[in-house]
């Protein structure tokens, strides 16, 4: 019994022997992104413009503190190592490099940053605040895709010369998208409901549309009453109009929903998830923007097909 007891140690601790090697052999593995091409740090920040460092896993950052625009939050002017500093990381791939980043974005900002990332190729997969109480007001997109290297940092470049042209244009961040403010009115709701092609009902002169969608979560299907709900609230009057609202998309409908939005000149005010453990995974993209109420429609009816087209792919 003694010498079969001993037996069974002696397989115990190679068993667990052998685990600990795999263990530190995936370990080191993903420690040195093992098996792919190194980055050159150097090519990258050539492209990017910005000083570039290679990390010990393989990874290499770039970054940007935004000094050019004084911010407070709570009282306190916030300095740039505590939160005010836009970065980009790239990893290598098999056939390439993936990054990853989030950029300092003020307000007036935003559309040209999206704008910038969509036409060299990155995705936009984040838009919300880090603070309360800042002055002028802070928000952060997140940033991502997938390609070479050197293409994935000039896009990152573009990105943010398209947000420092917009601050030497003007120093300080504007308080409004500019032009004319709707005022109050009625919107003519069947009008938008025909255009759109969904019904919109008349609330008090708002005319709304909802377009609820259905999914499951802790095992229990929830749908439209429980928030999952593309929504469009057209506000002003029939002469000149507002539009905001929420639009729900899967992972996948994410981004060809954001370039219809942009491209009918639609600003995108944030990006972000309403819930954890929902299946599928939802996001949301909240939005703004002031017109002629049927050309406003027609902007929101392209982006609900674009939805649907990806949908369907």
């Amino acid at each position: 019994m003694k010498q079969h007891g001993t037996n069974h140690s002696a397989s115990a601790r190679t068993k667990l022997i052998l685990a600990l090697c795999v263990a530190l052999g995936a370990f080191a593995a993903s420690g040195s992104q093992a098996g792919l091409p190194s980055l050159d740090a150097k090519a990258i920040g050539d492209a990017s413009g910005a000083a570039a460092t290679a990390t010990a896993d393989g990874v290499v950052k770039i970054g940007w503190p935004r000094t050019d625009v004084t911010v407070t939050v709570d009282g306190m002017k916030l300095p740039p190592a505590a939160g005010l500093g836009s970065w980009a990381a790239f990893a290598p791939m098999s056939d390439g490099a993936m990054v990853m980043g989030d950029t300092v974005v003020f307000e007036d900002e935003v559309d040209a940053a999206i704008d910038a990332a969509f036409a060299h190729g990155l995705d936009v997969t984040a838009l919300h605040n880090h603070f309360f109480h800042d002055t002028p007001k802070v928000y952060f997109m997140h940033i991502g895709g997938d390609g070479k290297p050197e293409a994935l940092a000039a896009g990152v470049k573009a990105v943010w010369d398209a947000i420092r042209a917009v601050r030497s244009a003007h120093a300080q961040p504007a308080t409004s998208f500019g032009g004319k403010a709707p005022t109050a009115g009625r919107v003519d709701a069947t009008a938008i409901g025909k255009i759109v092609g969904q019904p919109a009902v008349d609330m008090q002169g708002v005319a709304k549309i909802t377009i609820g969608r259905s999914g499951t979560m802790q095992g229990m299907a929830v749908g439209a009453s429980m928030g999952l709900t593309t929504w469009a609230a057209f506000s002003g009057s029939d002469a000149l109009a507002a539009m905001d609202g929420d639009f729900i998309m899967s992972a996948a409908e994410v981004q060809p929903v954001l370039h219809a939005l942009r491209k009918g000149g639609i600003h995108i005010v944030a990006l972000h998830s309403h819930m954890i453990g929902e299946q599928p995974d939802f996001y949301f993209a909240h939005f703004w923007t002031t017109g002629k109420p049927d050309d406003l429609a027609r902007a929101l009816r392209s982006a609900l097909d674009a939805q649907t087209m990806a949908g369907k792919t």
